[in-house]
């Protein structure tokens, strides 16, 4: 399918149309450690990859609330192809609205774009030099970084006297972006669930980046695009979009235990389990609390964006959005185990919808996303005691 021919349709409804190929090639995806070609081509097709990106580059820039929909949606069939929907939007999208107009034109301006990093993995130094820097460090969970023609690197920026390097007043805190074949990859993504997102660590030394590759990211004394999404800044969007993607995991994991509930009799029980009042309340519960997480976290979105075009987007509702996506992570994570403890030993069997959905569940649980001390945070902040903010 041409991608110039699908932009005006929803992105929604272009999702919806890899559903059933995103659901039969997870399981493969998930041996290899990577999404599979057929995906890749996929998504590339339906224009996946470019929807946070400006417009002023042929990007799509749709609002906030229909990209929770699309990771949703995503996640629902495959959680790692959800999470590479979330995680390569983001990253391209932040780091072209600080780049020059027409260096993201160049890295990002075409249908296969994207660009992958992850946290530092021990110590990085960018060193100051002319006309860049020269960066060294390690990195981990680049998602989505074998699909990539970038990654991307944050380090503090110390001068050639190892200095601290300041701008605008405070350290210099950096996005280095450069093309995979430069840096070593390690392939340590061994791990219990998201293996198709094939986050690899990955390593330079002594790289030297160009100014015009080194964006700061999220700062308003340089973004270049004016657009709503911009503002509101990567860690928020990265906390809709995996939260979206956990909640999809979780929904697709209720209407399999659903289905199973409709035409199953437990060997621990005297009734079927349509019939058993207890699964009948645990499946209407479970449906409430995953509703209801999901009405939160499109609320705050909703509000943060329309606060964002208005200029108005303050602390308190970056808060509420903190708190939304946070908790979306923890209740999408408890009705995901609840669900597959309630399907007996039809959920360990590797060909039913259960095993993989519950490893990618957990595995998504533990990112810092969803860590609780960010809801102890927007706690405080409620109650107005001393707060160290972050994360939002």
């Amino acid at each position: 399918m041409n991608v110039a021919g699908v932009i005006r349709e929803s992105a929604t409804t272009r999702v919806r149309r890899l559903l059933p190929l995103l659901d039969e090639h997870g399981a493969e995806g998930d041996r290899r450690r990577e999404l599979t070609p057929e995906v890749v081509k996929a998504l590339v097709e339906e224009d996946m990859l470019r929807l946070l990106l400006p417009r002023s580059i042929g990007g799509q820039e749709i609002e906030l609330l229909e990209f929770c929909r699309v990771c949703e949606l995503a996640g629902s069939a495959d959680g790692s192809a959800g999470w590479f929907v979330a995680q390569s939007n983001v990253t391209t999208s932040t780091s072209a609205a600080a780049l020059s107009h027409d260096v993201a034109a160049e890295m990002f301006g075409g249908p296969l774009t994207g660009a992958a990093w992850g946290p530092p993995n021990g110590n990085s130094r960018a060193i100051r030099v002319e006309g860049g820097y020269r960066l060294t460090g390690e990195w981990s969970f680049a998602s989505g970084g074998r699909h990539s023609k970038w990654l991307g690197a944050h380090s503090a920026v110390q001068n050639p006297d190892g200095t601290p390097h300041m701008r605008y007043g405070r350290p210099d805190n950096r996005t280095f972006l450069f093309p995979r074949s430069d840096a070593r990859i390690i392939d340590d993504w061994h791990v219990l669930g998201m293996r198709g997102t094939g986050s690899d660590s990955y390593a330079v030394d002594d790289l030297f980046i160009p100014d015009s590759r080194a964006p700061l990211r999220d700062s308003p004394e340089e973004r270049r695009e004016s657009g709503p999404l911009y503002p509101i800044g990567s860690v928020a969007l990265y906390a809709c979009g995996f939260g979206s993607v956990t909640l999809g995991i979780a929904r697709r994991l209720l209407e399999s235990y659903t289905e199973l509930a409709r035409g199953r009799s437990s060997r621990a029980s005297p009734t079927s389990m349509a019939r058993n009042n207890a699964v009948q309340q645990e499946i209407a519960t479970l449906e409430a609390r995953l509703s209801a997480s999901r009405a939160l976290l499109h609320e705050a979105a909703g509000e943060a964006y329309a606060a964002s075009e208005r200029g108005t987007l303050d602390l308190d509702r970056r808060m509420r959005l903190r708190l939304a996506t946070t908790l979306a992570m923890k209740e999408a994570t408890d009705v995901s185990v609840t669900c597959y403890r309630a399907a007996g030993t039809v959920a360990i069997r590797v060909n039913a919808p259960f095993e993989r959905r519950l490893r990618d569940a957990l595995t998504a649980s533990q990112h810092v996303q969803g860590a609780l001390p960010l809801v102890e945070m927007v706690g405080r902040h409620i109650i107005g005691t001393d707060n160290v903010v972050m994360l939002v």
